[in-house]
């Protein structure tokens, strides 16, 4: 399962590999695109339309991915910066079988607060109580499209996981071109969780 799948880089590439995937994401837009490229590229992937907050097939998948802040750590205005990914985390749970292996990338806090300022506070730009970012993208059009993102040190990526009843079993630090395993540093804009659903007991 591809969670936050946009048009379809990861789920496609894992289909090419040989894997049977199911990418969902919000955005019909980014779906239909990501259709048209898995049917250029020449394999199936089922793509559903859904909200990962609320989407879940119960054991269903043996892993599950979560990548480039596809649903994690992207806040829409109204929602609240905590139950949020936390809803997104029980749902990847309850739809991976014992045993299922996940991989979620979420923003790093260190590398972000490191460039902020009492300013960014006084102006609404950053919370520091919900630990969230507000800033605008322009789009190709010209649109300025409001983008609200939540950061995350390790340690509470940690305690998450765990409230939701994952086996974290690694912590890595990364940017795109410098992944490794290795601690997370000030200048990682990502963190990486590598996290088991336990076996069921015998």
């Amino acid at each position: 399962m591809d969670v936050g799948c946009g048009v379809g880089r990861h789920s496609i590439e894992l289909a090419k590999r040989g894997y049977k995937v199911t990418g969902i994401d919000i955005s019909q837009g980014m779906l239909e695109e990501a259709r048209k490229r898995a049917q250029k590229e020449g394999v199936e992937v089922e793509f559903i339309k859904a909200d990962a907050t609320k989407f879940n097939r119960e054991e269903e998948f043996d892993a599950a991915i979560c990548l480039c802040e596809g649903a994690f750590s992207l806040i829409g205005s109204s929602d609240d910066p905590i139950e949020h990914d936390l809803a997104i985390l029980k749902n990847i749970y309850e739809s991976l079988k014992p045993g299922g292996k996940f991989v979620l990338t979420a923003l790093s806090a260190l590398s972000r607060i490191k460039g902020a300022s009492n300013k960014d506070i006084t102006r609404g730009t950053f919370d520091p109580n919900t630990m969230t970012f507000f800033e605008e993208i322009e789009a190709s059009d010209g649109t300025k499209i409001p983008i609200r993102e939540r950061v995350y040190i390790p340690t509470e990526l940690y305690l998450m996981f765990k409230m939701v009843g994952f086996e974290v079993k690694a912590i890595w630090g990364g940017t795109a071109g410098r992944w490794r395993k290795r601690k997370v540093d000030f200048d990682d804009i990502e963190i990486m969780v590598i996290a088991d659903k336990p076996k069921k007991a015998a």
